[in-house]
């Protein structure tokens, strides 16, 4: 990263702090299966949906930030031989190493995530084999730096057949232009004509991650699509969830999330 905006961003994150992410975002209230009323839920079904057209597979897949969380790859395992995990900080790729390797006993807990997702999916397969699938497949965890104009450097040796991102670009990113460019930055990671399914935050401003506060640049639906229309993408569904009063629980200041699936031009 460089420029002002961008090293302030950068300085930011040194503070984050994963257990406190995953205790603000992926534990009750927000992680509440009973329902797809709630937040998690809507995010797995809309990814299990998109993997479930049988259109997005292939050799690779890259996730796109992948922090400390493993939901957003649970649906994918299906449909590629290899899963590759990127992050920008040493201590998520550490956690995602860890969960892979069974480490730690104090690691979160991502049991009811892979039990869910193996309802919905239907196939009545058992939620321990999704997971050792998972742990086999994701074999590489990179560092990505997502404002360079080769996000991964050499890492890659060809170009992925999917990427997937989950509230990176926008949680990393200090405006609009800033967005944009990291969005045609990770695109040339991807094949021509392939898949990108992103997760993200609506209309928030900041998030907190124990003592950091990290400031997220405030998108729309609007921008978010035209965002992908200027990097060569056409927009294969957009959906929107708002977040209700319930949820809101002091952690950040977001007021929706989008789910969008794009194909890039041939």
């Amino acid at each position: 990263m460089s420029t002002p905006g961008l090293s302030a961003v950068a300085e930011s994150y040194q503070k984050f702090n994963p257990r406190a992410y995953l205790q603000n975002n992926y534990m009750p209230p927000r992680a509440n299966f009973a329902s797809e009323e709630f937040v998690v839920p809507w995010k797995l079904r809309c990814l299990a949906e998109a993997f479930a057209t049988g259109e997005i597979y292939g050799r690779t897949l890259v996730d796109i930030g992948t922090g400390p969380t493993i939901y957003q790859l649970l649906s994918a395992c299906d449909f590629f031989e290899e899963i590759v995990a990127t992050d920008y900080l040493e201590v998520n790729r550490d956690v995602i190493r860890s969960w892979v390797r069974g480490e730690e006993p104090g690691d979160f807990d991502w049991s009811p995530y892979i039990q869910h997702v193996c309802k919905i999916e239907g196939k009545g397969e058992p939620w321990q084999e999704k997971e050792q699938k998972l742990k086999q497949k994701l074999k590489k965890i990179f560092p990505i730096d997502v404002h360079q104009p080769r996000p991964l450097g050499s890492l890659l040796s060809q170009p992925a057949d999917a990427l997937v991102s989950s509230f990176c670009l926008e949680a990393v990113s200090p405006d609009r232009p800033s967005f944009e460019r990291a969005l045609q930055n990770v695109t040339t990671l991807l094949k021509p004509g392939g898949h990108f399914l992103m997760i993200g935050a609506l209309e928030e401003s900041f998030y907190l991650a124990g003592e950091a506060k990290l400031r997220v640049v405030p998108v729309r639906d609007a921008d978010v699509q035209e965002a992908f229309a200027k990097s060569g993408y056409h927009v294969r569904k957009f959906r929107s969830y708002t977040m209700p009063p319930s949820l809101k629980i002091g952690v950040d200041d977001v007021q929706g999330i989008f789910f969008v699936h794009a194909q890039k031009s041939t």
